[in-house]
C-alpha cells in the first residue's frame, strides 16, 4: 500500500514537472493504479488552492481544507470558473473533472 502511494506521488511530481504548468490541452489522464484525482489536482489545482491531503498549499483560491466542497460544487466551479478562477471544460474532460471532484470531496477537511 505504502509502494502504491509513493508511486503516486513521484507519477504526480513527474507529470507537474513535464506538463510545466503550460496551460495546454494534452493533460494526460493519469495511469492506473494512482489515484487519478489526486495526480489531476496536483497538475491543475494545487498551485491555487490549499488540501493537505494533496500536499498543496496555494494561496489564490479558496482553501479547500476550510470549504469542504461537495462533488457538485466542484464540478461546477472546476467546469464553469468563477470568481476569478478559470473554467477547465475546454481543458479537462468530464470524466477527469469528476476525478478531480470526488479527490476534492472525499479529501478536504482531512
Amino acid at each position: 500500500m505504502k509502494l502504491r502511494a509513493v508511486s503516486a506521488a513521484v507519477l504526480a511530481t513527474l507529470v507537474v514537472a513535464a506538463c510545466g504548468g503550460s496551460g495546454d490541452d494534452a493533460t494526460p489522464t493519469p495511469a492506473a493504479g494512482g489515484h487519478a484525482g489526486k495526480e489531476l489536482f496536483a497538475q491543475n489545482c494545487s498551485s491555487c488552492h490549499t488540501l493537505a491531503a494533496a500536499g498543496a498549499s496555494g494561496k489564490v483560491g479558496p482553501n479547500l481544507d476550510q470549504l469542504q466542497p461537495g462533488p457538485d460544487t466542484v464540478t461546477a466551479q472546476v467546469t464553469n470558473g468563477g470568481g476569478g478562477m478559470p473554467a477547465f471544460a475546454n481543458k479537462l474532460s468530464e470524466e477527469q473533472i469528476k476525478q478531480i471532484a470526488d479527490y476534492v470531496s472525499e479529501n478536504s477537511g482531512s
